[in-house]
C-alpha cells in the first residue's frame, strides 16, 4: 500500500517532470531561414566598397564545435572611397542557439587572438526613423594593432548587450518552447583613436543597414527593429 510521504514524493517528482517537459524547446526559430548571408550582405553600398583581405579576426575552436556553432560566416574589409577609412565586419550565423551552442562574444574571442579588451560599454547604434540597435563597443590591443569595435548579437528575436543578457535571453526562449537562431554582428577599425573609430563604426552601420534588402533584416537585428525600419 502506497503511504502517503511516497505519495507526496511521487507527485513531487511528476510535477518536476512535467515542468522540465514544458520547458524543454521543441519549436524552431529561424528569422534567416534558407536565405544565406553571403547573398544578403551588399559589397558595396553608398562610399562603402569591399577590398579582398583576410585581416578580420574571425571566432574559432576546434574545427568540430566552430562547425556546430557557425552554420553560416561572412567576413568581409570595406574602404570608404571617399577618405579611405577602413572597416572590418564579420557576420556569424548560428541556426541552434542552446547551452552547449552558443555564439562566441568578441570580449572571448579576441583575447584568444593574443588581444586585451581594454574597454568595454554597453551603446545604442542609431538607425535611420529612430531605431536604434542595442550593442557593444570596446577596445582590443594587441603588439601589432589596436582595434576600436562595436558589435551585437541576436538571439531569436532578443539582442543582448552583455554575456549575462545573452544568458537570460537563451533561457525565456527555452520556456517558451523555442530553438532560436542567433547572430553576431561585428564591425572593426584602427583609426587614431576610441572616439574616432566608435564614430566610423556606427556611421558604417547605420549606412549598411539602410542598404540591406528589406527581407534580410530581422535575421540581423530582429523582427521590431525591422519592421520599425520599414514603416
Amino acid at each position: 500500500m502506497t503511504s502517503r510521504r511516497e505519495f507526496l514524493i511521487g507527485g513531487a517528482c511528476a510535477l518536476t517532470a512535467g515542468a522540465a517537459y514544458a520547458a524543454t524547446p521543441r519549436e524552431r526559430m529561424s528569422l534567416l531561414g534558407k536565405a544565406k548571408l553571403e547573398d544578403l550582405i551588399p559589397r558595396s553600398f553608398g562610399a562603402w566598397a569591399e577590398l579582398p583581405s583576410d585581416s578580420v579576426v574571425v571566432p574559432q575552436s576546434d574545427d568540430s564545435l566552430a562547425a556546430r556553432l557557425y552554420a553560416q560566416t561572412v567576413s568581409r574589409v570595406f574602404v570608404n572611397q571617399s577618405d579611405g577609412t577602413g572597416v572590418m565586419a564579420l557576420f556569424a550565423y548560428g541556426d541552434t542557439q542552446s547551452d552547449q551552442l552558443q555564439l562566441h562574444r568578441p570580449e572571448v574571442c579576441y583575447p584568444a587572438f593574443g588581444f586585451a579588451v581594454i574597454e568595454s560599454k554597453a551603446v545604442d547604434i542609431g538607425l535611420a526613423k529612430g531605431a536604434v540597435i542595442p550593442a557593444r563597443q570596446l577596445t582590443a590591443q594587441s603588439a601589432l594593432r589596436t582595434e576600436h569595435v562595436a558589435y551585437w548579437t541576436r538571439i531569436g528575436e532578443y539582442l543582448p548587450q552583455s554575456g549575462e543578457d545573452q544568458r537570460v535571453a537563451k533561457l525565456r526562449t527555452a520556456f517558451q518552447g523555442i530553438i532560436p537562431d542567433g547572430i553576431l554582428v561585428r564591425v572593426s577599425n584602427l583609426e587614431a583613436t576610441p572616439n574616432a573609430g566608435f564614430a566610423v563604426n556606427q556611421r558604417f552601420v547605420a549606412q549598411l543597414i539602410e542598404a540591406m534588402p528589406r527581407q534580410g533584416l530581422p535575421a540581423l537585428v530582429g523582427t521590431r527593429v525591422a519592421q520599425q525600419l520599414a514603416r
